[in-house]
């Protein structure tokens, strides 16, 4: 394909717009409004392609296909007299029909992968981490059996009935996929202890396993077929945190945006979609399930662990219409109209389809070691390294000052976090996270029980915590996860603790020994030790199972 890209300002308008009258038609016409992408056609072809070069679109909008006539010297010289200005970007275009990967839609490229991957394709250190976050994951399920938001969401789904197609973990309970993939997705999400990758936007990949477990569990598939299905769910959800620059929640949108992009790929490749049906899983997910970000905003409610595995629940739903014949667009990501166009400039195409195959993204995902909102971390981990390390008591400080990211402030300072009243706000406010370090010298998943959030300790000193954002640390993010917390006592003794990755980050692993714990610890209340020690050997050898038979043994 041969193209060139001319400049022109608006004030060469006419002189354009003359040079253009025999090649179809004036350009007022072709620029209508001007931001829009226009092409010029003879014959069927569309031989030139125009747009605004303040547009907010940082690529070529047109797919250009068939043969065209190559515009004449003189249209040409009479063009390029006008580019000495910025303003309208045109493109000629002269090529045969192609299937390069440059021709080929973005959800489709995408679907081309998820079709083709299959088990074998995987190195033995990707399933091996498969397996850690999937075993990460259910002690996470186990620990929200009781939590208010799953056991009312079982409660209504029991009530509902329907067809008995997928299982609950822990509890057995069997309902339709649709509906268990949110349940479990639920289970997974709500104490907020699940993994967390973040670059231009958070996400938490571990979301969408229960997309995975139920299609497959729904078409009979074995475990192996599920660890490629959760390859591909961090494969993308990774991938697509990286897409949008600067982040969809840095545009005041939730990632549960992206997860809507994901999820039907990870249903799709379980419930064996060709390539066509799942272009269309994803056009049909990708239209209706824009999520906005006050559900991590202000004062926060259930919905703040819902809105995400709501994503995972309509992407097996989506993944089930196309498979029947449903069509979705195609375009949904850079069409007319599409998501790219949607939400803004700018995207980094190849962050999201490029390389794909080459490496895999689930290497370098987190695991959290404490139950509260990523970007708490690193900042929990150097106060209690201070007040540990120097055995300080709550009652013994005068000021802590936290030196962190602008966005961290934003998030983490704002005045409802100084007074949560509900556990979603407490595990997202720092000052709350970090005064229940400073009193009981441990972040656990009890410091956020309703008995907890009255105890006055903790009201006693959170009043002392103070954010300072920095510029600085901003540039460091997300390659790093700076944080300075300094702590002055009464007795004008001060401390100070300065780390860039927490615990649980691909620098600083969670060890076998770490996730075993943590495991042991959520599921405590509900499984002896040595149910704890035979779920372990399941999932770690879980590819020997049938989906069915693999969730049916995580049973209590």
């Amino acid at each position: 394909m041969n193209y060139s890209l001319l400049q022109l300002s608006r004030k060469n308008f006419q002189l354009l717009n003359n040079s253009l009258s025999n090649w179809g038609g004036n350009l007022r016409n072709l620029l209508n409004p001007l931001n829009e992408p226009k092409a010029i056609r003879r014959g069927g072809s569309a031989i030139l392609t125009i747009r605004t070069l303040d547009s907010g679109v940082r690529r070529n909008d047109t797919s250009v296909s068939g043969s065209g006539t190559t515009p004449t010297t003189e249209h040409n010289a009479g063009i390029a007299s006008a580019t000495e200005n910025r303003g309208l970007a045109m493109t000629f275009t002269n090529h045969e029909p192609s299937t390069s990967m440059e021709e080929k839609s973005i959800s489709r490229q995408i679907s081309e992968f998820a079709v083709g991957l299959k088990y074998a394709d995987l190195p033995a250190e990707v399933v091996h981490e498969a397996k850690r976050y999937l075993y990460d994951s259910i002690g996470c399920a186990y620990g929200a059996t009781k939590t208010k938001d799953v056991t009312i969401l079982r409660k209504l789904y029991k009530k509902m009935g329907g067809k008995k197609e997928a299982t609950l973990f822990a509890f057995g309970d069997q309902m339709p996929a649709v509906n268990a993939a949110l349940v479990n997705s639920l289970m997974i999400r709500a104490l907020d202890f699940n993994d967390i990758y973040w670059r231009e936007d958070p996400s938490h990949p571990s979301d969408l396993i229960p997309a995975a477990l139920a299609a497959g569990e729904l078409v009979g598939a074995g475990m192996k077929e599920i660890i490629v299905g959760i390859v591909l769910a961090y494969e993308f959800e990774q991938r697509l945190c990286e897409f949008a620059v600067p982040g969809v929640r840095e545009r005041k949108w939730h990632h549960a945006t992206l997860t809507q992009f994901a999820s039907p790929i990870v249903a799709g490749k379980l419930l064996g979609l060709t390539v066509d049906q799942m272009v269309n899983a994803i056009g049909i997910n990708g239209c209706h399930n824009h999520t906005i970000g006050c559900p991590t905003a202000g004062k926060l409610t259930m919905m703040k662990n819902t809105v995400d595995p709501m994503a995972v629940q309509s992407g097996v739903f989506a993944a089930l219409m196309a498979k029947e014949g449903y069509s979705g667009t195609e375009a949904v990501f850079e069409g007319k109209e599409g998501f790219m166009q949607c939400f803004g400039p700018d995207w980094a195409v190849d962050k999201l389809v490029g390389g794909l195959g080459q490496k895999y993204k689930i290497l370098e995902c987190s695991m959290k070691a404490f139950p509260t909102e990523a970007l708490t971390h690193t900042h929990l981990s150097a106060t209690l390294k201070v007040v540990k390390g120097h055995n300080i008591s709550y009652d013994q400080i005068e000021e802590v000052k936290v030196t962190t990211i602008a966005r961290a402030c934003d998030i983490l300072f704002d005045q409802h976090k100084y007074r949560p009243a509900s556990r979603e706000t407490a595990d997202h406010s720092l000052p709350y996270c970090l005064a229940a370090a400073l009193v009981d010298h441990q972040v656990t998943t009890q410091s956020f029980s309703d008995e907890k959030l009255k105890d006055p300790r903790i009201w006693e000193v959170i009043d002392k915590i103070k954010g300072e954002a920095s510029q600085e640390f901003e540039a460091m993010f997300p390659a790093k996860q700076p944080s300075r917390v300094t702590i002055k006592t009464k007795g004008g003794k001060v401390y100070s603790e300065y780390l860039e990755y927490p615990k649980g980050d691909p620098r600083e692993p969670m060890t076998m020994e770490d996730l075993e714990a943590k495991f042991d610890a959520l599921s405590a209340g509900l499984l002896t030790l040595q149910r704890q020690k035979s779920i372990k050997k399941l999932i770690f050898a879980c590819e020997k199972k049938k989906a069915k038979e693999f969730l049916e043994g995580l049973v209590v």
